[in-house]
């Protein structure tokens, strides 16, 4: 069962009204989770936001 808290923060997040941090914490859930449960529904993480999120470095596309 999905929380208003997790619908409301997935809602906010995908219009872009929320930063994902801002959308982590509103959900009671860490950045990883969160982004785990937008990865489930189908919503868009920036490969930068996935990677700041999870302590990676970014991917770098060469021209």
């Amino acid at each position: 069962m999905v929380t208003h808290g997790l619908s409301s923060a997935l809602t906010l997040y995908g219009s872009r009204t929320l930063t994902l941090s801002q959308a982590a914490a509103q959900a009671g859930l860490s950045e990883p989770e969160f982004i785990d449960q937008l990865e489930r529904r189908g919503i868009d993480v920036p490969d930068s936001e996935r990677a700041a999120a999870l302590g990676e470095e970014p991917s770098v596309h060469a021209d």
